[in-house]
């Protein structure tokens, strides 16, 4: 498991490139990965990784034929093929590794806790940056919260905050026989420190997916208690916001704005349903295939309206003012719709899709099985399941508001491999023969004892 935690921990490392996908730059964590699908390769050629199912071999098949056929379809394939690699790299490659490497819940928990580590980092940059006003500018003062992702990659900080306070929510919520109660406590104050950084982001699209995920992990653990939680925070709210006025003017504007889309929207939102139009306009023209990998930008100014804005405006966290060119729509499944048209985003949404239905069906027997004394540290553990599940719808909301890009695309990718081991990989519990079972033969028991 080396190679994968130091794969989200090496997002500790300061980063001064911005979009790695219109740089051209490989990152870190983008090396970081490469040696991840090594290792699993190296593993493989030994005879010592999984076994795909035909379920997991389809899901991850899906999507990479899709992304062939929209570079072939392409109107200059050699400009689509590092988009291709790139989708590669975090739809197929890296979670396929994760799915073969992952061996129980064990390493499932020390990714997670990797994670979390990961987000406690970044978040306390963070927050040191608003309080001393060094980080990206917002409104005109520095003070948006961006971690080491510099004011190129604002939605860096966000991105890993969001991930790890769902993983440590979900944790914190995982029933004592799962794991101890000194973890579940050390999660749940892990999820309370990183609600500050996460307002301090000022990302609109973070905070409305955060709350949903939260939302449905709750829901998941016990609908009892969800209302109870629930009712806590509501009345919490209404005393510090209500009667102590606690929460900036900054983050209440923000608020406010998200539901501006029609009566005086800020500039940001403007241009987000600008992209929108422009990505709709794109697929229309081409509907089976797209415009191709890469070519949004290409064919941005062709379909947009004329308000939308040359770009947005960058600076503080140590960078001068310039100006940041829309090369992508903000919306994930917009932008495979407009590049790779139906056939890339039936294959994305609906490999998304049956991870999501598997990973919820897992859960379900995975709780009947462990409260019916079942070993809690059996492949399905329900803490695992919650974690997975929150991740993943997570990233479903998040995607409505942001798309791939900067080098925080990489946790995409291990969020999209651990959902996978969760919901695909095969259970050795359920493929085992029971060695003591009075039906299981000589050799039933010796393959028994060899898985």
């Amino acid at each position: 498991m080396v190679p994968a935690v130091a794969t989200v921990l090496i997002l500790c490392v300061p980063v001064q490139t911005g979009d790695v996908t219109t740089s051209g730059k490989i990152t870190a964590a983008d090396a970081a990965s490469l040696v991840l699908v090594v290792w699993c390769l190296v593993r493989l050629l030994r005879g010592r990784g999984g076994r795909l199912t035909p379920t997991a071999a389809s899901v991850l098949g899906a999507p990479a034929v899709a992304f062939a056929v929209a570079t072939a379809a392409s109107a200059d394939p050699m400009a689509s093929l590092p988009g291709f690699v790139r989708y590669l790299q975090i739809f197929v490659l890296v979670p396929g590794a994760l799915l073969l490497l992952l061996r129980g819940t064990r390493d499932f928990r020390l990714l997670s806790w990797a994670l979390i580590l990961l987000a406690l980092v970044q978040g306390a940059v963070g927050v040191v940056q608003n309080l001393t006003r060094t980080g990206a500018s917002y409104m005109g003062q520095d003070v948006r919260a961006v971690g080491t992702f510099g004011p190129l990659d604002v939605m860096g900080m966000s991105t890993v905050v969001s991930l790890g306070l769902v993983t440590a929510f979900a944790l914190g919520l995982a029933d004592r026989r799962a794991i101890s109660r000194r973890q579940r406590v050390t999660a749940m104050w892990c999820a309370a420190a990183l609600v500050p950084p996460l307002g301090l982001s000022y990302s609109r699209g973070a905070w409305i997916a955060t709350a949903v995920a939260c939302v449905v992990v709750l829901l998941l653990a016990g609908v009892r208690r969800a209302a109870l939680i629930l009712l806590a925070l509501a009345a919490a709210s209404v005393v510090l916001v209500g009667g102590f006025g606690v929460g900036s003017s900054m983050v209440q504007e923000r608020l406010t704005s998200i539901t501006d889309i029609s009566a005086a929207p800020d500039r940001s939102v403007t241009d987000r349903y600008s992209l929108w139009s422009a990505a709709t306009a794109m697929w229309q023209d081409d509907p089976a295939t797209g415009v191709g990998l890469k070519n949004f930008p290409a064919h941005r100014d062709g379909h947009a309206s004329l308000g939308l804005s040359s770009g947005s405006d960058t600076a503080g966290a140590g960078m001068q003012f310039q100006k940041e060119p829309l090369l992508s729509p903000h919306n994930m499944y917009l932008l495979v719709l407009s590049e790779q048209g139906l056939i890339g985003a039936v294959a994305v949404v609906g490999s998304g899709g049956v991870l999501l239905v598997c990973g919820l069906r897992r859960l379900h027997a995975a709780r009947r099985a462990h409260f019916g004394g079942g070993p809690a540290d059996a492949p399905g553990a329900a803490d695992c399941g919650l974690a997975a599940v929150g991740l993943l719808v997570w990233q479903g909301v998040d995607f409505l508001y942001a798309d791939i890009g900067g080098p925080s695309t990489v946790l995409t990718a291990v969020l999209l491999g651990t959902v996978a081991w969760w919901a695909l990989a095969p259970s050795p519990a359920a493929a085992a023969p029971l060695p003591n079972s009075p039906a299981t033969s000589a050799d039933d028991k010796a393959e028994a004892s060899a898985r």
